[in-house]
């Protein structure tokens, strides 16, 4: 008899000998002192700081966030109550989807339970309902892309990582009047490296293609009023569906996609992914809400963000400590093999109440570990020198090779992949 239990234990275990295996960090987050934590281990619990969280704005633990959150416990309880189509359908749900297509000055939002779903509902609509429809995928889309692509049984073509050139090639083996989407990330949140969203948005409407952006790691923190990096770089007119989350620099949870209506209606028709789950909780609604009111009206948050990226990655260059890209608020330090890259984070905890998450395959490619690093409002000017230095001296510890040319890393990833 097949022993399911021994076969997949044996599976695990090839993952914790190749140094992948994924331990939990358990931490308790603290509102009002964030990024400072209380990290539970084996019965016992100390003050740590967290310097891999996604609330990028530290919008998690905002005043007014919060009181919006539980005004909306107070007066519609915690749950929806079912999908949008089934009595789920919340006042907070349409005021929070007007709000972000004025954001973005398009016709219509959409919000979804998560950013995973969003992505997963939009591209699958699209390549199952756009008869003959041809995806044209950026080598590193985020698996949600990926899946909901995949599952829509469309035709797919995949061209290298912000490879204008190689896009322009593929879109041209194909029939001009066949319906194509090109699918991208604004800024890729592993390398944290920016596409070149201006040439891409320009190929392909050349070639008269639909443009889908997964802008999750720009919105609220790049653009004016927070609405991103195409809004940034002038081409928010040439995206056809933008997809953001509340999860990173909003602070809170749930995606969103915002386009045209009759896109959006279709979306909204056809997506299992939308039709047949939970509607994002209306507590949650009034607070993303609240935090996208304060971000389209307040800077200093997204200034602050960046002052800090920039403090971290001058300490890092002068230091000769390899990032994989400086081009982002995302400060992802090249490690390169899977257990160094542990040690790394365990001595920083251990050591130094620091926690930074280890990120190994398969988040990213074999050889290319790492550890990603999210500066913040909420990390003080010397936290972030003290941060530096702790990094600094673990890798003189542990023998880490330094470099101060960025080319040696960009070789490294190259011949990584």
């Amino acid at each position: 008899m097949f022993d399911y239990q021994s076969h997949l234990a044996a599976r695990v275990q090839e993952l914790k000998e190749a140094g992948n295996y994924r331990v939990f960090v358990e931490i308790e987050r603290l509102a009002g002192s964030f990024p400072q934590a209380v990290h539970h281990h084996d019965g016992n619990q100390r003050l740590i700081t967290v310097w891999c969280s996604n609330d990028h704005l530290g919008m998690g633990q905002n005043p007014d966030v919060m009181a919006a959150m539980k005004a909306s416990i107070d007066r519609s309880g915690v749950a929806a109550g079912g999908s949008r189509n089934i009595s789920g359908n919340n006042h907070n749900h349409i005021l929070l989807e007007k709000e972000i297509a004025e954001l973005h000055r398009k016709e219509r939002g959409l919000t979804f339970i998560t950013g995973y779903a969003a992505n997963e509902a939009a591209l699958g609509v699209l390549g199952r309902r756009l008869p003959g429809c041809v995806f044209f995928s950026d080598e590193f889309n985020h698996a949600s892309m990926i899946i909901g692509m995949q599952q829509s049984g469309a035709e797919k073509h995949v061209f290298g990582h912000n490879d204008v050139d190689h896009l322009d090639f593929l879109l041209r083996s194909v029939d001009r009047d066949r319906p194509k989407v090109v699918a991208f990330e604004s800024i890729y949140s592993m390398d944290g490296d920016r596409a070149p969203m201006v040439e891409l948005c320009s190929v392909a409407k050349k070639h008269n293609a639909l443009v889908y952006v997964d802008e999750a790691h720009t919105v609220a923190m790049y653009g004016p009023e927070g609405a991103g990096l195409a809004a940034q770089l002038g081409v928010a007119d040439q995206v056809d569906i933008l997809m953001g989350t509340f999860a990173k620099g909003y602070g809170t949870a749930g995606g969103y996609i915002v386009g045209a209506d009759a896109v959006l209606d279709a979306i909204r028709s056809f997506a299992p992914a939308f039709i047949f789950t939970l509607a994002m909780p209306p507590s949650l609604a009034a607070a993303a809400l609240t935090s996208v009111r304060h971000l389209r009206h307040c800077n200093e948050e997204r200034r602050q963000l960046h002052a800090r990226a920039a403090q971290l990655k001058a300490r890092f260059h002068q230091a000769g400590i390899p990032m994989v890209c400086d081009q982002s608020h995302i400060v992802p330090v090249l490690v390169g093999d899977p257990h160094h890259c542990k040690q790394l984070a365990d001595t920083l905890l251990i050591e130094h109440a620091m926690y930074v998450q280890p990120i190994n395959f398969p988040s990213v490619a074999r050889g290319t570990e790492r550890l990603r690093i999210n500066p913040s409002p909420v990390h003080r000017p010397d936290e972030v020198d003290r941060f530096a230095d702790a990094v600094d001296l673990v890798w003189t510890q542990l023998g880490l090779p330094r470099t101060r040319h960025s080319t040696v890393v960009e070789r490294t990833l190259l011949e990584a992949r």
